[in-house]
């Protein structure tokens, strides 16, 4: 029997479709910040640190969830050659903003390959982009609010 696709094949072209998403909000909220006047300079930090924001935040509360729900604290850097009221935020940007950060450079502008990119997928008008960061900063309030995460949640 003669397999017309490899795995492996199935695989990538699983993994590409599942990007798209990811490439479409940000090719939106590149297209959106570079229209603003205001922007003309400053667009490659404003919309990287919007997005790793939102990204950074999301991945802290799933993380937080996952080990609240396990019962057991994982995802975690000490650093105690300096006190750890500076440790802790540093920790913080290591853990939590370091991945969203590295992703999204890498992915989007090592290269300028945010250029590829607006070739390639259509401008939504800012429409993606700025749903996405208002519900990426949205969702972790909610479900605070929600009482998901149970009431000492700050009380680590």
């Amino acid at each position: 029997m003669v397999k017309d696709t490899n795995w492996g094949e199935q695989q990538l072209r699983i993994s590409l479709n599942d990007m798209r998403l990811f490439y479409l909000i940000w090719v939106d909220i590149i297209l959106k910040a570079r229209s603003q006047p205001a922007n003309k300079n400053n667009w490659q930090f404003m919309t990287l640190t919007y997005m790793t924001v939102a990204m950074a935040l999301d991945f802290f509360f799933i993380i937080l969830y996952v080990e609240r729900s396990l019962d057991n604290y994982f995802y975690d850097l000490k650093i105690p050659i300096i006190p750890q009221k500076i440790g802790d935020p540093i920790s913080f940007v290591i853990l939590f903003v370091g991945p969203p950060l590295l992703l999204n450079y890498t992915l989007i502008f090592r290269n300028q390959r945010y250029n590829k990119l607006i070739g390639k997928y259509k401008y939504h008008e800012g429409k993606l982009g700025v749903t996405f960061v208002l519900l990426a900063l949205s969702i972790p309030v909610i479900a605070l609010w929600l009482g998901l995460f149970g009431s000492s949640i700050f009380f680590f």
